[in-house]
């Protein structure tokens, strides 16, 4: 048995870059700044940030290149994949990503007109009776049922 599942929350590093496949088919790039806050051996806190590559691919990636934005708080679920190539010196070259099968994001979304996004309509309160945070669920495999 293999399981290649990877599970990210970060901010977006870059606009979100859309190119068509010689074939037509949508891909879309992408960064995810993931923080990490820990003491280190003098019980100072630090933080780092590790810069994942994302990629996504057919209808997933059109509706990610067109609302997602820099700065924007995500979700991404999918499988880690390694590439490589060899570069125009002959020198081969790897990069890992995350190929993207579900992308959340995490912010509500700004109105128009610039005032805060009201509550989604149907949220059910969380526990202790807030209203559950609105998300945009942009995996979702139904299109005719989109969440915005």
């Amino acid at each position: 048995m293999s399981l290649n599942k990877a599970m990210i929350i970060g901010n977006l590093g870059r606009d979100p870059e859309m190119r068509y496949t010689p074939n037509g088919q949508a891909v879309t790039q992408f960064t995810v700044a993931v923080n990490r806050n820990y003491k280190d051996a003098s019980g100072e806190w630090k933080e780092e940030t590790e810069w994942f590559r994302v990629v996504a691919w057919g209808p997933l990636a059109e509706r990610t290149a067109e609302y997602l934005r820099k700065g924007r708080k995500v979700y991404v679920e999918g499988r880690l994949q390694t590439r490589s190539w060899e570069d125009k010196d002959g020198q081969k070259r790897y990069t890992t990503e995350l190929v993207a099968n579900t992308v959340t994001g995490l912010d509500p979304r700004p109105r128009e007109d610039g005032a805060p996004a009201p509550e989604a309509a149907g949220a059910r309160p969380a526990r202790g009776g807030a209203p559950a945070a609105p998300s945009d669920d942009f995996g979702s495999n139904d299109l005719d049922e989109l969440p915005f």
